[in-house]
């Protein structure tokens, strides 16, 4: 009783249906409950010399963006 006065209280207050707001709820749980599938393995092909460029830091996006930005420049 306590959960439908909250949700027409919620449906007033946001000028939505009864109907809307528990549409919306249920969305969000069935949302949460949906398991992750299994994982596989993942191959992600490469190309060229193999391996980083010397210099080069994953873990660094501001200066992996210089690098990038630097090879662009016509100079």
């Amino acid at each position: 009783e306590q959960l439908l006065r909250d949700a027409k209280k919620l449906a007033a207050e946001t000028g939505r249906t009864l109907t809307a707001v528990i549409e919306d709820a249920l969305r969000v749980a069935l949302a949460g409950k949906k398991q992750p599938s299994e994982k596989s393995d993942f191959f992600l092909p490469t190309f060229g010399m193999g391996g980083l460029m010397p210099g080069v830091d994953l873990d660094n996006s501001a200066a992996l963006l210089d690098i990038m930005e630097a090879d662009d420049d016509p100079v």
